[in-house]
């Protein structure tokens, strides 16, 4: 009878000792004296609206220093003395609320290296207005981005941490002897990822991508024989461009199957990255929607880029940034090449020329009854004068009936 009472009396202390552990994980374990907060998703996955559209907002170059003392730069000297990166932030909360776009991506030079002793905090003040929308968002990095207290493997992971972001430090791998705490070991650079978006609600195409989204990493700064150049995208991360496509087109199968009446030969794809490629300078010399404000600053390496994506066939635009007085679109080979245009007050500008973002609009298809593939890309820009100005619209790719 003893023993069996001890038994209880072990038992009771034990369910005891575990709801204790459990209340104190629940309620009062602390991190730096802080509640541990949990990243807050998205509604997942990416689709299209009920209407057939999804919209993006490109933001390129927000260059986001230490908030009020990080002054503007290239502005008229009558705004100069109240101008910092506050201007920044309140243009992006105007443009999520003006355009609502259905995701945001951020093309790189997120932030100011040099002008910022803490990346971290700098991130959550650049990022803020976004997080607080709950919109969906992702990044790639620029060339500015790591000079301050963090490496660019860790402002990527930090990035992707972040609430309501889908950025990706890399895309992870499938061989298990290949890993490397989660990601690719022989792909170059850090944020290399695709995300994908799904057809309309209710229609056969709602549990099928018909929409890729590829956001490359172009690096910084290498050194090619002696000479300082920007960086380019590797051998490596365009053998994964190629993998990803390839996969991503044998899963989209449905699509072709679905559109009987109007096959196409590839589902649409828009790619991300910042420092533009070299043949983006041939654009002076061609026909471009928009303002060749700058030189085209990219790397001296060419390491085919542009044939990549003609061979693969799916990316129908490509948005950069890096330089900041140049907004226009331009079409290589098939594929336009559009820059963001400089968006934030701290990076360079040219007095009177205002900040600007883009919008990229992809609209579905009507069927008889329901919503199909993508059927055309848009864009436009809106600057931020007084009249939030909307200039340059138009038409990227639009599906031709002879497909």
């Amino acid at each position: 009878m003893e023993s069996q009472t001890v038994k209880w009396k072990h038992y009771f202390l034990y369910l005891a000792f575990i709801y204790a552990i459990l209340y104190f994980l629940h309620t009062n374990l602390l991190l730096n004296n802080r509640p541990i907060r949990i990243k807050k998703w998205p509604h997942l996955p990416l689709r299209f609206r009920h209407d057939g559209t999804f919209k993006i907002l490109q933001v390129a170059d927000m260059h986001f220093g230490s908030g009020l003392l990080s002054r503007c730069r290239d502005v008229l000297p009558s705004h100069f003395h109240y101008c910092s990166d506050l201007n920044t932030t309140r243009f992006l909360k105007t443009m999520i609320q003006l355009e609502k776009p259905d995701f945001v991506a951020f093309t790189g030079d997120n932030i100011f290296g040099p002008s910022t002793t803490d990346a971290a905090e700098s991130l959550l003040s650049a990022f803020g207005p976004v997080m607080e929308s709950g919109i969906p968002w992702a990044a790639v990095l620029g060339n500015h981005d790591q000079e301050s207290s963090m490496t660019r493997e860790e402002l990527m992971s930090f990035i992707s941490l972040m609430d309501y972001s889908l950025s990706q430090t890399n895309p992870p791998s499938k061989d298990i002897n290949n890993v490397k705490r989660g990601m690719f070991l022989d792909i170059d650079g850090f944020g290399n990822y695709n995300l994908s978006v799904y057809g309309a609600p209710g229609s056969h195409l709602a549990n099928s991508s018909v929409l890729n989204l590829f956001f490359l990493d172009s690096g910084d700064r290498e050194t090619v024989q002696g000479v300082r150049t920007y960086g380019w995208i590797k051998e490596s991360q365009l053998n994964w461009l190629r993998s990803a496509s390839r996969e991503l087109q044998v899963q989209n199968q449905e699509v072709k199957y679905v559109i009987k009446t109007q096959p196409v030969d590839a589902s649409a794809a828009l790619a991300f990255f910042h420092i533009p490629i070299p043949e983006v300078r041939q654009l002076y010399y061609q026909k471009f929607v928009g303002r060749f404000g700058e030189g085209v600053a990219c790397s001296s390496v060419n390491s085919g880029v542009l044939k990549t994506l003609v061979s693969i066939k799916d990316v129908k635009a490509v948005f950069i940034g890096h330089d900041h007085t140049n907004d226009f679109c331009g079409n290589l080979e098939g594929i336009w090449f559009c820059y963001g245009g400089g968006f934030g007050y701290h990076g360079y500008g040219r007095i009177g020329l205002a900040r600007r973002a883009r919008v990229i609009l992809a609209e579905l298809r009507k069927g008889d009854k329901e919503w199909m593939g993508v059927e055309r890309i848009k864009t436009w820009k809106r600057l931020d004068d007084e009249n939030l100005s909307k200039i340059d619209e138009q038409v990227l790719w639009e599906l031709s009936p002879s497909r």
